[in-house]
């Protein structure tokens, strides 16, 4: 059986990433090249971080998954604002 093209395994791992209930994810990046994934963007926490390179792992058995995420940080004030 032939090799699954890598423009599939990335379309398969993104639909996995936005429809498993532990990620629900759309705005990850994914490359795939020989047995390499590369997951890049942002996500809200280490948790979340954690959720999507397990979601990828599960989706693509045999891969080395490469977790190039990162977690927004939000800085200052989070006190709700109120408009004049």
């Amino acid at each position: 059986m032939a090799e699954e093209r890598p423009q599939y395994k990335v379309g398969r791992l993104r639909r996995a990433l936005a429809e498993d209930p532990r990620t629900n994810e759309l705005g990850i990046e994914v490359r795939v090249r020989d047995r390499d994934v590369h997951l890049t963007g942002e996500v809200a926490c280490e948790e979340r971080r954690r959720a999507v390179v397990e979601v990828a792992r599960e989706n693509l058995p045999g891969h080395e998954v490469y977790d190039e995420l990162t977690v927004a940080r939000i800085d200052g004030d989070t006190a709700e604002e109120r408009l004049p």
